[in-house]
């Protein structure tokens, strides 16, 4: 079929209809109304094949993970999402493949209010490319920079279930049926932490997505700010499943560096703890208190016995790393 013919078949609908949309896909430009007195926040992700999912990752899963991860970007902004555009590379033009693909990213982006406004398509090696836009209200953007000495450290959900997922495709780790369907379904379809990302808006001083792995992103935080932290390890969230097998996953690795979590980092103002909380648990995404900003440069990790480990900021490798 002809990229118009592909376009007009899966992708001229993926989306959720938005009236700031005056005309979207099928022009060689979209027309959008940006709401009066909003900031636009914009963020690109793209995935290549055998880097950033594993070759055999289903195509319907593909595509809600696409547009996941850059709605994770906008919800570390505080950012309401609104449209997005896809630029997809394929080595050939399955319908099968077509269909599923576009029927997660279309499950995604309507369950959130985003529309499709346009985008590319091309042949060659599998991978993809999408452009989140969002709103947020002049200064109310979280950003990577207020954290101050004595602020709390958040983080949102359970860490490290898809770098035991990851683990377990490569053959490194045995996991019954279940509990790898469990994880798998952590790395093949993250959960976007928009509400959280909204509900903190005017609260947190400071906030990140988590996509390389706690120790890293947090690092992103401390650098930003000038400040430093400390970590208390038996405070970081994990699934049952991880809990189970930590000595056999690498200890603490796996909630520190493992990637692919797509959970919020952020630091909150002690006097404004209480505040956070009730915000989260009303937005339905309770978080957990991790750690605390200190002005002493660099990040500790303690264990539960009071020893300090390696915080192991190397940063996810992903998938061909």
């Amino acid at each position: 079929m002809s990229e118009f013919e592909l376009i007009a078949r899966y992708f001229s609908h993926a989306g959720a209809p938005r009236e700031d949309v005056a005309l979207g896909v099928g022009d060689d430009c979209a027309l959008l109304r940006p709401p009066a007195g909003q900031l636009l926040a914009l963020t690109t992700d793209t995935m290549v094949d055998g880097v950033h999912f594993p070759h055999a990752t289903r195509p319907g899963d593909l595509g809600h993970k696409a547009l996941a991860v850059n709605l994770s970007d906008l919800a570390a902004m505080g950012a309401e999402p609104a449209w997005v555009t896809l630029a997809l590379t394929l080595p050939a033009a399955d319908p099968a493949w077509l269909e599923a693909f576009a029927g997660g990213f279309a499950a995604l982006a309507r369950e959130h209010g985003v529309a499709l406004v346009g985008g590319d398509t091309t042949r060659g090696p599998l991978s993809v490319t999408v452009q989140a836009h969002g709103f947020v209200p002049p200064g109310q953007a979280l950003t990577r920079g207020g954290a101050r000495p004595g602020d709390l450290v958040y983080v949102t959900g359970t860490l490290g279930d898809a770098g035991l997922a990851l683990l377990a495709l490569r053959g490194e780790i045995r996991l019954p049926g279940p509990d790898l369907a469990a994880v798998r379904e952590r790395l093949d379809r993250p959960r976007p932490r928009v509400g959280a990302g909204l509900a903190l808006r005017g609260i947190a001083s400071a906030c990140i997505d988590i996509s390389d792995g706690l120790a890293a992103d947090l690092g992103h935080i401390l650098e930003a700010s000038g400040a430093g932290a400390t970590l208390h390890l038996e405070r970081l969230p994990v699934s049952a499943t991880l809990a189970a097998r930590l000595a056999a996953a690498g200890g603490w690795s796996l909630p520190l560096s493992g990637g692919d979590d797509y959970e919020l980092c952020f630091t909150v103002p002690a006097a404004r703890q209480g505040e956070a909380e009730r915000a989260l648990a009303a937005a339905g995404c309770p978080a957990d208190r991790v750690g605390v900003i200190e002005a002493a440069p660099g990040l500790r990790c303690v264990t539960p016995e009071g020893d300090s480990v390696d915080a192991g900021r190397g940063g996810w490798q992903h998938f061909g790393g």
